[in-house]
This record gives C-alpha cells, sequence and structure tokens, in this order.
C-alpha cells in the first residue's frame, strides 16, 4: 500500500516546492551567473564521480552501490532553503537551483540510473530507466512543480493558504517514507548500516565540503557559498526512496537504503556544517586588537 502510493507521495513534496516558485526565480540566475554554474556543475558532474569513487572505495553491494548513484543524481532537497536561512546563505540562489536541478532530474536521473545499473548489475534484470519511465519521472517531478507554480501566478491566495499545510505534509512524508523503508527492510537493517552507514556519511560530508569550498575557489561570495554547500549536501531524499521502490520504476529495496539512512544523516551533519561556516564568519568578522594610542 505505502509502495502503491510512493509517486503520490513524491507529488505532494514536489508540489510544495512549487508553491514556493514563480518564473524568477529562474530567472533570477542570471543576476548570480558563477554561483548557479558551479553549483550546477558541482552538483550534475562532480558528486556523481565522487560518489562513484566512494561506491569502489568502500566496496558496496551492486544493489547498495546503485542506491548510492540514485541518490548522488537526484536534486537538492526543500529542506536545504530552510537551513540556508538559518546560516545566512544566499535562499534566492537555493530556490532557483532547486527548481533548474527539478527540471533537470528528468535528463540526469536516466543517465545515470542507467549507466550504474549497466555497470553494477550487468547480469540482473533490473535495466534502469528507460524511456517510458523517463515519461514517468516526469510526470511525478515536473507536473506537480509546474501545478503549485501555477497555481501561485494564477491564484495566490490559494497557494499561500496550501503552501504551510503542504510543507508540513512533505516533512509527514519523508518521515513515513524513510519509517516504511527502515522497516521493511529490518531483518538486514543492522546489516544495511554496517555496510552502507560510512560511505553515506562521507558522501554527505564531502558533497556538503565541495558544495562550499569550490565554489569559493571560484570567487563566488560566502553566502552564495553557503547556499551551494546546503543545496548539494542535502539531497531530496523522498524522490530517491521513490525511484527506487516503485514497481514502474527500479523496484528494488535494497536500493532505497542508501536514501533512507542519507536522510537521518543530512539532517545532523547540515547543523555541525552551518555552525561550522557561520563560527568561522564571525571569527574573521571580528576585527583585530587595534594598538594603543599614546597620550602626550
Amino acid at each position: 500500500m505505502i509502495i502503491a502510493s510512493l509517486p503520490f507521495a513524491l507529488g505532494v513534496v514536489m508540489l510544495g516546492l512549487g508553491l514556493s516558485l514563480t518564473v524568477d526565480d529562474f530567472r533570477r540566475v542570471s543576476r548570480h551567473p558563477k554561483a548557479a554554474v558551479v553549483a550546477l556543475l558541482c552538483q550534475l558532474v562532480v558528486m556523481p564521480v565522487i560518489c562513484f569513487g566512494l561506491v569502489l572505495a568502500f566496496r558496496l553491494p551492486p544493489e547498495l552501490a546503485v542506491g548510492m548513484m540514485l541518490l548522488a543524481a537526484s536534486p537538492g532537497g526543500p529542506t536545504a532553503n530552510l537551513y540556508s536561512h538559518l546560516f545566512g546563505g544566499n535562499v534566492a540562489l537555493n530556490i532557483s537551483l532547486t527548481a533548474i536541478n527539478s527540471g533537470l532530474v528528468v535528463i540526469t536521473l536516466p543517465i545515470v540510473a542507467n549507466l550504474s545499473a549497466g555497470y553494477f548489475l550487468p547480469d540482473s534484470a533490473t535495466l534502469g530507466l528507460q524511456f517510458d519511465k523517463v515519461l514517468q519521472v516526469f510526470v511525478i517531478v515536473v507536473v506537480p512543480v509546474a501545478v503549485g507554480m501555477l497555481l501561485r501566478t494564477r491564484a495566490p491566495e490559494v497557494a499561500q493558504r496550501l503552501n504551510r499545510p503542504v510543507r508540513g505534509l512533505s516533512v509527514v512524508v519523508l518521515v513515513v517514507v524513510i519509517g516504511a523503508v527502515l522497516y521493511g527492510e529490518r531483518a538486514n537493517l543492522a546489516g544495511y548500516f554496517v555496510s552502507v552507514g560510512l560511505a553515506v556519511l562521507a558522501f554527505n560530508i564531502v558533497s556538503l565540503l565541495v558544495g562550499y569550498a569550490v565554489p569559493r575557489v571560484a570567487g563566488v561570495d560566502r553566502s552564495a557559498a553557503i547556499a551551494a554547500g546546503f543545496e548539494i549536501g542535502i539531497h531530496n531524499t523522498a524522490f530517491t526512496i521513490t525511484v527506487a521502490l516503485s514497481p514502474a520504476l527500479m523496484n528494488n529495496a535494497e536500493m532505497a537504503i542508501p536514501g533512507a539512512v542519507y536522510g537521518i544523516v543530512m539532517f545532523f551533519t547540515a547543523v555541525a556544517f552551518g555552525w561550522l561556516v557561520t563560527r568561522r564568519r564571525a571569527q574573521e568578522s571580528v576585527p583585530d586588537e587595534q594598538t594603543p594610542v599614546e597620550l602626550t
């Protein structure tokens, strides 16, 4: 029952995202082109490559390896906006990146899913995401976002009334989905955590650090770098789990485990990351002690 309702649940999450977006959020990227381009390159190219390296380094079982790659290909989660706001990030950039990635995932996810399944499961019946499945991803991801944006544009009062309850429902959906995955795999849970826990933690920490450090090296201002760090480090795990579990998509419970574990870990690491960058910024803002002036 829960698995059958996963596409609907993800649709609720994406509808909530759409209710917070406008066309201007896409146009806003032109005001921060360097930050947006660097963050997108990190999220779409750098992190899947790093994730692939981590999967090989930790020697994960094939299904968990594919699940990790699905996680790397998933867009940033709406929660990234909240963390960015709390820790001084450029929330407008977060919103823009989330919107763009939620659209691009229809292209990028099938590429990563098919390459991963072909590499790790060459003799398996799992064939990744074919064209008909890509259309289903489009329907459950892009269409609800578009509906939410349309509601905000044409009926702003309705969108405003729906925004808070839909966001709350999105959180409930995420908790229920993760709980259902963990409960369904409870017999193998300890083994899964041993197998994938360290890999997930390493990928999460590296995602946050790369998302922040690479933009800074590229000359992006600190607030935009903080936003990129949260955007790249906080994934839409409900999306990852839905793709892994849905009978019409990957249809594999083991592939959902990395997303479920990541969904728990990322909230704690995000707080630690936010505290570190905020603390560093506070230290840099303290003026140097002035030399006392001699009175004559």
